[in-house]
């Protein structure tokens, strides 16, 4: 069973795990194929997230509302907060990474110094144990891949990214942790931490997000962008 967190009438918020694709493929059905069966109804997908990274994604229960909510993530009105768990050796340890994102090999992409139409991430991050920081990474643009390109850019790839050079991990380490926005006058918030791993320690993660006042990372001071 996938787990839901919220159902509004319109729409509804759910947990994706890690490994699991977004959409069918193979034969395999998807999250969102999975999630409809579960429900026994139509959604319809408002955003998405890699086969290898877990967390929050919201989904709507009709056209309409679809509508309205890819307007609200179009605009930048969804705040989006994802954790993730990098090599303690990363360049720097908080700011703004910003640039243009292009295709590199089998699938992957790379970060240039071009500011086009740039791809724009504001992280902070803090020891969470020998060797590696927790990040706290907050996308200002929703690229493919651009949380995993602009972490390996500062030198620090996500701990399970294999593929843009991470050490090895029984998962990729990157959660999506915080949405938060406003429909139709309301203000929306959602957290949920990530399931339990070789390096998210559920216990030892929320020590460190309280001690951080990461717990509402939207009132956190972020680097300016």
């Amino acid at each position: 069973m996938l787990d839901i967190v919220f159902e509004h009438k319109d729409w509804l918020i759910a947990v994706k795990p890690a490994g699991l694709n977004f959409h069918s493929e193979d034969g395999e059905a998807g999250f969102v194929v999975q999630l409809e069966k579960q429900l026994g109804k139509k959604l319809w997908p408002v955003h998405r997230l890699d086969k290898l990274t877990s967390g929050l994604l919201v989904l709507a229960k009709s056209k309409e509302s679809c509508r309205v909510l890819s307007e609200l993530f179009a605009q930048r009105l969804v705040e989006k907060y994802y954790l993730a768990v990098c090599p303690s050796s990363m360049k720097k340890k908080q700011g703004l990474i910003k640039g243009d994102m292009s295709p590199a090999r089998r699938g992957a992409f790379k970060l240039l110094k071009t500011q086009e139409n740039p791809a724009v991430t504001q992280f902070l991050s803090v020891g969470l144990k020998p060797g590696y920081r927790l990040c706290l990474l907050k996308p200002k643009t929703g690229k493919t891949h651009q949380l995993r390109v602009a972490m390996k850019s500062i030198g620090a790839p996500i701990i399970g990214d294999t593929a843009y050079g991470g050490a090895e991990s029984d998962r990729l380490n990157l959660h999506s942790y915080v949405l938060a926005f406003e429909y139709e006058q309301q203000a929306f918030y959602f957290k949920q931490l990530p399931e339990s791993s070789a390096v998210f320690d559920r216990l030892n993660l929320e020590t460190v997000l309280k001690a951080q006042n990461w717990i509402e990372p939207w009132s956190v001071t972020w680097p300016v962008v």
